[in-house]
């Protein structure tokens, strides 16, 4: 038997979801050729249907709304109806469009895993993914053109952050383990490199950026944040943390307010007019578990946490210090996989993460699928779980596209 290739080497193919077509079968239609997918347990010789699973998942249904959206709409407009509840009108609407989602397109154009998605900000068929080996694709899955594809460093060069320019969006920012946090563009040049390291023992793990201020933050592996100008003038560079930022996320309201994560165990969250050192943050929310990302909500009113290990949270603006949800999760770290990252919804209240299950998880269940999974962000309930049975791999990094409501990009990888 020939030996089987180690994780990180594997093509790991890039998603986009869309809701199906009305030719396309009917979760039920599917049944038949989902339960081709069947696993034999250890020490048994009765054979359990991952296919009974998946079709099972599929015949969830959100309970319907007690009246129309438009009627909802109608009441907001008379007086009669909150704004809270047309938001959350559309927002059961928008769930029971998921259980129509299927998989549009799929890539697998890298040697290594992907690491990084970001869609286009002005073209919602156009996503950018970049790899471990610092491969970065630009792929508008609405042409058959081949897509643009600049070749990475391989070993030690894997896009830790990736952002398109809101100044001009033919160029994009990225962090890499090759040391730097840069500027370029989609013809292999690069225009400016912001922060640099000329050892292989320090680099950059994280990314975001703020058009309004013109700013550029970017985390090491060391503990260090550094904020910096458009123009490549560094503001400060100061050791937040004890270990690893693995996140730094500006408001998307108040781009001053930013938050930062690290394998120290620790979220903080920080005035950028009030930064004088390590000391001077606003708030420093523990942890049991290092963590691999912090986000704020669209409206910045809350943030979202994702540890290594089991637990997501949820924090509000009106008690930072005090978590507003604890939602309990598998998706665990494992070395060869890409961290994985609960994000927002742009538009509700929603949680989007994949699922890695695990063994050890206390409500897990045998041959539990690989889902993304859907939680409300006020409740912490569970929504929905989107599952396609021609891709069972790990999702570790979702997006959606700004642009179109119904496009979800994703990336999995197989174990």
């Amino acid at each position: 038997m020939a030996p089987r290739k180690r994780p990180e080497t594997q093509k790991t193919p890039e998603m986009v979801v869309r809701p199906k077509s009305k030719r396309s079968r009917s979760p039920r239609e599917l049944e038949p050729e989902a339960k081709k997918l069947c696993a034999k347990g250890p020490g048994s010789s009765r054979r359990l249907d991952s296919g009974c699973l998946w079709a099972e998942l599929a015949s969830l249904q959100v309970p319907p709304l007690c009246s129309s959206i438009v009627r909802a709409l109608h009441q907001q407009k008379l007086g009669k109806a909150s704004w809270s509840s047309l938001q959350q009108g559309l927002q059961q609407s928008f769930l029971r469009s998921l259980a129509s989602y299927r998989i549009f397109q799929k890539a697998a154009p890298f040697d290594r895993r992907a690491t990084s998605l970001a869609w286009h900000p002005a073209h919602p068929s156009t996503l950018a993914v970049g790899s471990k080996g610092g491969d970065i694709m630009l792929w508008n899955f609405g042409v058959k053109d081949k897509p643009t594809f600049l070749k990475g460093i391989g070993a030690g060069g894997s896009i830790t952050g990736l952002k398109f320019n809101p100044l001009n969006t033919d160029q994009f920012f990225t962090s890499s383990m090759e040391g730097t946090t840069r500027l370029q563009d989609f013809k292999g040049n690069t225009l400016r490199v912001f922060s640099s390291y000329d050892t292989c023992n320090f680099w950059f793990c994280s990314l975001d950026v703020s058009a309004k201020s013109r700013m550029v933050v970017t985390g090491d592996n060391v503990g260090h944040v550094i904020l910096l100008n458009m123009d490549g003038k560094e503001l400060w560079n100061l050791r937040m943390h004890k270990k690893k930022v693995t996140h730094v996320a500006l408001n998307p309201c108040c781009d001053w307010f930013l938050a930062t994560a690290s394998v120290d165990q620790t979220v903080k969250i920080w005035d950028l007019r009030q930064v004088r050192g390590k000391s001077s943050f606003l708030y420093s929310l523990p942890h049991r578990h290092p963590v691999n990302a912090a986000c704020f909500s669209p409206d910045g009113a809350q943030l979202l946490t994702t540890d290594q290990k089991s637990e997501i949270r949820v924090y509000s603006a009106s008690q930072w210090d005090c978590p507003l949800n604890l939602i309990p999760h598998p998706h665990r770290h494992f070395q060869h996989l890409t961290p994985i990252k609960a994000t927002w919804h742009p538009r509700y209240n929603l949680i989007v993460v994949g699922r890695y299950p695990d063994p050890n998880f206390k409500s897990c269940t045998p041959y539990e699928l690989r889902t993304i999974d859907v939680f409300d962000g006020s409740s912490g309930k569970m929504m929905h779980q989107l599952y396609d049975p021609e891709s069972s791999g790990i999702i570790s990094v979702i997006t959606f596209s700004f642009g179109a409501r119904r496009k979800l990009g994703c990336r999995s990888e197989r174990h």
